[in-house]
C-alpha cells in the first residue's frame, strides 16, 4: 500500500498545469453597470472551430463573483444580428469584425443591447504528444491493468477586445497553457488529468475582466 501511495503521490506532482498570460493595451477602458460584453468564439466553418465549451467558460467566469460584467449570450447576439453571422456572411477574424459594424442596421441593434466590448476568441486546446503502454486483463481469479500511457497538452487562446462605442480595437490578451496527464495501473487504474484547457479559460477569464473594468 505504501508504493502505491508513493507512486499515486509521484504523479500527482507530475500531473501539473504550466501557463503564461500576456497582455496588450490600445487604449483606456471602462465599463458601465448598464453596459455589457459579448464573448465570440471563432467559427470558420472550414477550420478548428474555438469550441464552445471553452467560450462558455470564460462567460460563466466573468458573470459571477467580484466585479462581474454583464453578458450577451453568444447564440443570442448571433440570433439578434440574423443574416450577419450565417456561415457565409460571418466574420472569420477579429479584423473582419470592423467590417461587421458597417452594415446597416448592425450600430442600432448594438446600441439597443447596450454592448459595449466584444471579446474575439480564438484558439484551440491540441494534444501534443502521447506514449506509454498499458495492459488489462480479466481472468476467473481476477484481473486489472498494469502499465502507464501519458498525454501533453497545450492550450493556447487569443483575446481580441473591440471597443464597440469608438469602433476600434482596445487590446489583445493571450493565455498559453500545457499539462501532461497520466493513467497508472496498478491493479486499478488511477487517472491523473491536467487541464490546460481549463487553466487558459481562468486565466484569460480573470485577465479580461480586470482589462475591461480598466485595470493595469
Amino acid at each position: 500500500m505504501t508504493i502505491r501511495c508513493a507512486i499515486f503521490l509521484c504523479l500527482v506532482l507530475s500531473g501539473c498545469v504550466s501557463s503564461r498570460i500576456e497582455q496588450s493595451r490600445d487604449i483606456v477602458t471602462g465599463i458601465e453597470s448598464d453596459e455589457a460584453m459579448v464573448i465570440l468564439g471563432r467559427a470558420s466553418y472550414n477550420e478548428r472551430e474555438t469550441k464552445a465549451s471553452f467560450t462558455e467558460c470564460i462567460e460563466a467566469e466573468l458573470s459571477g463573483g467580484s466585479g462581474a460584467i454583464r453578458l450577451i449570450p453568444q447564440d443570442k447576439f448571433k440570433d439578434d444580428l440574423y443574416p450577419w453571422f450565417e456561415p457565409r456572411t460571418a466574420p472569420t477574424s477579429a479584423s473582419e469584425l470592423g467590417r461587421l459594424f458597417t452594415e446597416p442596421g448592425v450600430r442600432a441593434r448594438i446600441d439597443e443591447a447596450k454592448i459595449r466590448y466584444l471579446a474575439w476568441i480564438d484558439g484551440d486546446t491540441l494534444t501534443t504528444n502521447k506514449g506509454g503502454s498499458m495492459s488489462c486483463t480479466l481472468t476467473t481469479f481476477g484481473g486489472g491493468c498494469f502499465g502507464m500511457s501519458y498525454w501533453e497538452q497545450d492550450a493556447s487562446y487569443q483575446a481580441s477586445i473591440w471597443d464597440v462605442n469608438e469602433l476600434t480595437t482596445a487590446g489583445k490578451i493571450s493565455a498559453d497553457a500545457s499539462g501532461t496527464s497520466y493513467i497508472a495501473g496498478l491493479v486499478i487504474p488511477i487517472p491523473i488529468i491536467a487541464r490546460p484547457g481549463n487553466a487558459a479559460c481562468k486565466g484569460l477569464a480573470n485577465q479580461l475582466r480586470d482589462f475591461i473594468l480598466g485595470g493595469s
